[in-house]
This record gives structure tokens, C-alpha cells and sequence, in this order.
């Protein structure tokens, strides 16, 4: 069983920055693509970054994109998304996911039924 657990979340001022982990134990962690999520209030949750099992391709939802960067260190079995130039509508609570079965999706595919593994997400509030 792969346990993903979140942390780095908080309250930011609009413009400021945040650094997101997600750690992962139980499961071959290097061998598995990643995701960001998240879920604002009264919202659906929506698809924010990918990064493939080898760290080479990312993908980001065009509303982050410039803004955000999802990285993974497969020694320390972490992911990570920095977050900059943070904005009011960027508030929300942020997922990360695990997708075991890499072979099956393409590195642009956002649907959330590609990730099989999730953590309990970490708050993330940026006031204006």
C-alpha cells in the first residue's frame, strides 16, 4: 500500500511563495508518475501538475503554468511543488497523487482516475 503524505501548506500574502512535499512510502515511488491536484471550496478538483516517473516531462494546467514548477528527488522519495507569484484564486487545499501504471497514460493525461494513490492534501490559503 502507497502512503502519500503532504505538507508545506499554509497562509500567504498574493505574490508570495510556497513549497509543497509529498512524501511516499510502501510503493516504488522512482517508478511511478506524480500529480498535483487541487481543491478549492464549493469546486470540483482540478488537475495542476504532473511530472513523469524519470523526471523528465512535466505538465501543468495553464492556469499555473509559468508560475508553478513540480519537481521529485526518487533518493529522498519526495515530490515537491514551488509555488510563485501566488494569487487569491490559487486557495485551495492540494493533492498529491501516484500513478503506478505509467506504461498506460500519456505524460499530458490530467484525469484524475489515472492516479490510484492519494494523500489527505495540505491547505493552502493566499490572502490579497
Amino acid at each position: 500500500q502507497v502512503l502519500l503524505v503532504e505538507s508545506g501548506g499554509g497562509l500567504v500574502q498574493a505574490g508570495g511563495s510556497l513549497r509543497l512535499s509529498c512524501a511516499a512510502s510502501g510503493g516504488s515511488f522512482s517508478h511511478y508518475a506524480m500529480g498535483w491536484f487541487r481543491q478549492a471550496p464549493g469546486k470540483e478538483r482540478e488537475f495542476v501538475a504532473s511530472i513523469s516517473w524519470s523526471g523528465v516531462a512535466t505538465h501543468y494546467a495553464d492556469s499555473v503554468k509559468g508560475r508553478f514548477t513540480v519537481s521529485r528527488d526518487s533518493a529522498m522519495n519526495t515530490l515537491y511543488l514551488q509555488m510563485n507569484s501566488l494569487k487569491p484564486e490559487d486557495t485551495a487545499v492540494y493533492f498529491c497523487a501516484a500513478d503506478p501504471e505509467t506504461w498506460a497514460y500519456s505524460d499530458s493525461d490530467e484525469r484524475e482516475d489515472r492516479f490510484d494513490y492519494w494523500g489527505q492534501g495540505t491547505q493552502v490559503t493566499v490572502s490579497s
